[in-house]
């Protein structure tokens, strides 16, 4: 037996022998009845598997799957179904064959493992080498040790909904280029997979290459096949983008710091994305999908409101109270922050007071904040980014929704595509849907927003201002030289030890956003995520 699984089979399974070494050596002669590989009268177990259990259910498992029977070796699983149709995919749309399994030292009820086989379609074939790690785990019925089912077993960058396929490519490949020349590749931007295999999709024809054969990661939904192995090269078309290689470099760095963030950077005097990256255990591209609040970041759309209805002014009255309730819910500032009766807007939004935004929601009509978002921010508008992306979603909310999305919480949802896209728009008045690739490759037509007044551009440029220089920011904007300004934030979750750190800046002509989740406050974790990409950027 292969060092790593020592151990025997439990129950009543018998393994005869046959000879020679690994698991196809090995006949299961009682073949598990849903599940786990024991069957017959054993007395029941409970708690979690012992040893022998353990390298018994994942012995079982890899011999049937060596040998292609999938359905044998999904009754050693605690989902068989789910198993059985990607194990039979894996041999069939896959054309996976040859599978040789090696186990590696086994940790408790974890088996890692490495799997060695051959991907043959139309004549042509490739070896495929990968490593995975299965769990054991007790059947809730059966009581039965069995691999804990996810298609993270089959292929570590296999997730939900997903499956397996080889043949020709839906999209021929592509060279995509920075802003001045510079070929992005996953392996040096790691944050652009998810980006790069969207473009291909898109613009694969358009960019002139030719179809590849490959085997590739068929995602649910409308996410783009991920590539895994190239049996015959396709040619790859060359695509100009917006992004800009050492921004790029920049964000991967930045966000490499602080675990599930994202960051998007975009040329305000344009809306072209020069950057986006994510650092996330679960691969999902926030920075462009995300859907979470925003928290005090959305004061620069509550301040606009304020001035654009009359309200108040930079310099106006916004006081700042302890505490402020509407519609029987209290709103606190955050701890530490002093209270001022006498406190203009722009010295409320520098200190970013909570309860000075609330005591408004007497005066903003339930869909004053809504109009300001959409009508002037260009959110929520149906971008044409290039790629997939969440716009933004401020719905006219009544009740105490009214006061908690003025300071970017209750039903606010946004991104840092939003975030930084709001942000150009408040430093020029223009609403310039940010784009990944130029309008005229096939023909977009870009959202649409009338902007804000010159008046109001001036009053929120000299808020972000006082708060990058004296507010809420000013520790992290600290040594960024030129035209600077910010805002922070910070999103309570339920259920989160934790809120969610949000962050947003300016300098010169580049506008970026971040957000870290249970990052806790702005200036924790997107704030230095920003900072460090305006240092390399503005």
């Amino acid at each position: 037996m292969r060092a790593g699984l020592k151990g025997a089979l439990v129950g009543t399974v018998c393994v005869v022998v046959l000879g020679g070494g690994g698991y196809g050596a090995y006949n299961i002669v009682s073949a598990p009845d849903g599940g786990g590989g024991a069957g017959g009268h054993a007395r029941v177990q409970t708690g979690p598997p012992g040893g022998a259990e353990v390298t018994g259910a994942a012995r079982g498992f890899f011999a049937a799957w060596e040998k292609g029977d999938a359905a044998t070796a999904a009754s050693y699983t605690n989902y068989p179904q789910a198993a059985r149709e990607l194990l039979t995919a894996y041999s069939g749309d896959a054309h996976i064959t040859g599978v040789h399994v090696t186990p590696g030292t086994v940790a408790g009820t974890r088996v890692p493992f490495t799997v060695r086989a051959t991907v043959s379609y139309d004549g042509r074939s490739r070896p495929l080498s990968y490593s995975s790690t299965l769990t054991v785990v007790r059947g809730r019925t059966s009581h039965r040790p069995l691999v804990d089912w996810r298609p993270s077993v089959v292929h570590p960058q296999l997730r939900e909904g997903d499956t397996l396929t080889t043949g020709e490519s839906p999209a021929p490949p592509v060279e995509a280029v920075d802003r001045y020349g510079t070929v992005l590749t996953k392996d040096k931007y790691p944050s652009l997979g998810p980006v790069l295999d969207q473009l291909r999709e898109r613009y694969g024809a358009e960019a002139g290459g030719t179809a590849g054969v490959e085997l590739a990661i068929r995602h649910a939904g409308d996410d783009a096949d991920t590539p895994l192995l190239t049996l015959a090269e396709g040619r790859p078309g060359r695509l100009r983008t917006t992004l800009s290689a050492s921004v790029q470099a920049a964000a991967e760095a930045a966000v490499q710091m602080y675990a599930e963030s994202s960051v998007v950077a975009v040329k305000p005097s344009t809306g072209e994305v020069l950057a986006v990256a994510n650092h996330r255990a679960d691969g999902f591209d926030a920075a462009f999908l995300g859907t979470l609040a925003p928290g005090s970041t959305m004061k620069i759309v509550s301040a606009a409101t304020l001035i654009d209805t009359g309200l108040t002014t930079a310099n106006g009255p916004a006081p700042c109270p302890p505490s402020a309730v509407w519609q029987s819910q209290t709103f606190h500032n955050l701890d530490g922050l002093a209270p001022d009766e006498h406190a203009t807007l722009s010295e409320s939004f520098a200190r970013s007071c909570n309860t000075a935004f609330v005591k408004f929601a007497d005066e903003v009509r339930t869909d004053s904040l809504t109009r300001e978002a959409q009508e002037r921010f260009g959110l929520g508008g149906d971008w044409k980014v290039g790629v997939p992306s969440f716009d933004g979603r401020v719905p006219a909310a009544g009740g105490p929704d009214t006061a908690a999305g003025l300071i970017g919480q209750g039903q606010v949802q946004m991104n840092p595509l939003n975030l930084a896209s709001v942000t150009a728009t408040a430093t020029t008045g223009a609403f310039r849907q940010p784009v990944i690739v130029p309008l005229g490759l096939d023909g977009r037509e870009p959202a649409r927003a009338r902007g804000l007044s010159p008046g109001t551009v001036q009053q929120l440029r000299a808020m972000m201002s006082r708060a990058a220089h004296s507010g809420t920011a000013a520790g992290v904007m600290a040594g960024l030289g030129g035209d600077i300004g910010a805002k922070t934030g910070s999103a309570e979750v339920d259920g989160q030890s934790r809120s969610n750190s949000w962050f947003t800046g300016y300098r010169n002509d580049v506008a970026a956003a971040a957000m870290a989740q249970d990052g806790g406050h702005g200036v924790d974790a997107a704030g230095p995520i920003v900072a460090s990409v305006l240092r390399i950027s503005g």
